[in-house]
């Protein structure tokens, strides 16, 4: 008796598991009055596939699958000629779900069970969010199209070709590695870009600091300055689109350095929160002024992906790398540290990226890397003082300095305190 009960575990299990499967998509499916099948179809036909799979295991040849498949399909179709008899044609969507939900079935059964249950999730959010993925398609650009095709280019056609080998002087330069960057921070960038153009200003000054700092920091404290010169009731607001687009930038290279050197993810992260949390209560202090906030501009941003600005985030990058490695030899860590200051000033993330390639390779220890990268980030927030007070005038200085300079001397203080 036990050893039947052990024998029926492993099927049961499975079985269990396409009709959870089933059941999510039905659910989904069940909603909607349009639909040509409810939470019983999507659930039999998971158990279905399931089933197939598993007397294709056991006579030996997988063409019971395909027979499955063919009955199904053929349900299908007749099912949609009843339908338009009736002139109540419902469309593919759901025909297509339960095609997806057969397959799922039948993976469950051969050991992909986490696979399958991480599709069905997927496969019901796509269902769910009909409304809001038709809106995206009909607010999108030929540009934002333009843009995720480029990064396609970028991940999936130029990448895998790199060949991942260390060459050059000091083994600093490796053409996977530095193209890898550039698809990392080319999709971290069209995020916030898409995100920036779908939302707009619509939703306030919040939103635009949030998706600035994702997709330029740079651009929008520009944008703003030269905002809140022409619209002086308005600089207040521009301050703090600046700070929180500021703020963003030390949670953005805190995730960069998380997937790229996770080994030294904590000490940056200390030392960034040091900036981050009075950055943020400089945030939260102006909060109650957000609701007043007029008209404001949608940043300025130009496309992250193209192949020009990738091209030359890489070379930048490499360059870099090629000086820290330089100047380190020669110099030791003074060479390092001024490299970060003089390159941060205009590009943070490719001198930050620099110094967490260098900890990669044993080249630095963890304590340079975090002053190399924290250094970084504190040179692009002086360039971005700059730009308010030269662009934005004594006015909107005097509102966003304080904010700048306390982000600036927390992470001083954090490293300091790391050191």
């Amino acid at each position: 008796m036990a050893f039947v009960v052990t024998e029926l575990l492993e099927p049961v299990k499975a079985f269990s598991t396409a009709l959870g499967i089933g059941l999510l998509i039905g659910l989904e499916r069940e909603r909607r009055p349009d639909s040509a099948a409810g939470l019983r179809t999507f659930s039999l036909v998971a158990m279905l596939g399931c089933l197939f799979a598993l007397l294709g295991e056991k006579t030996g040849g997988p063409w019971m699958l395909a027979v499955g498949l063919i009955v199904l399909a053929g349900s299908m179709v007749a099912s949609n000629f009843s339908a338009q008899q009736e002139e109540q044609y419902r469309g593919f969507t759901s025909e297509a779900a339960i095609l997806i939900t057969y397959g799922l079935g039948a993976a469950v059964w051969f050991g992909y069970s986490t696979l399958a249950v991480m599709l069905a999730i997927t496969t019901t959010a796509l269902l769910y969010f009909k409304a809001e993925l038709k809106q995206f398609s009909e607010r999108t650009t030929p540009q934002d199209i333009n843009s995720i095709l480029q990064f396609a280019v970028l991940s999936l056609v130029i990448l895998p070709i790199l060949p991942s080998e260390d060459f050059g002087p000091y083994n600093a330069i490796n053409p996977r590695q530095i193209w890898w960057m550039v698809v990392l921070i080319s999709g971290l960038a069209l995020a916030g870009y898409l995100a920036l153009r779908i939302v707009g200003a619509r939703h306030g000054a919040a939103v635009l600091g949030i998706f600035g700092g994702l997709a330029s920091s740079t651009a929008t404290t520009m944008m703003f300055s030269r905002h809140a010169r022409h619209h002086g009731d308005l600089v207040r607001m521009s301050a703090i689109v600046i700070l929180i687009a500021n703020v963003m930038v030390m949670i953005r290279l805190w995730l960069v350095a998380s997937v790229v050197a996770p080994a030294i993810s904590k000490p940056v992260a200390i030392v960034f929160a040091c900036g981050i949390v009075p950055g943020l209560a400089m945030a939260i202090h102006g909060w109650k002024l957000l609701g007043t906030a007029g008209y404001l501009p949608t940043p300025e941003v130009k496309n992250p992906t193209e192949l020009r600005t990738a091209l030359s985030f890489g070379l930048l990058y490499a360059v870099v790398l090629l000086c820290a490695a330089w100047l380190q030899d020669i110099a030791g860590d003074r060479g390092l540290f001024i490299v970060a200051l003089v390159s941060g000033l205009t590009d943070a993330d490719a001198s930050a990226l620099s110094s967490l390639r260098m900890f990669n390779l044993q080249i630095i220890p963890d304590s340079q890397a975090v002053i190399a990268v924290t250094l970084a980030l504190i040179a692009n927030l002086i360039f971005k003082i700059g730009l308010v007070i030269s662009i934005g005038g004594g006015k909107l200085a005097r509102h966003v300095l304080p904010g700048l300079i306390a982000i600036g001397s927390g992470m001083t203080g954090g490293l300091l305190l790391l050191v």
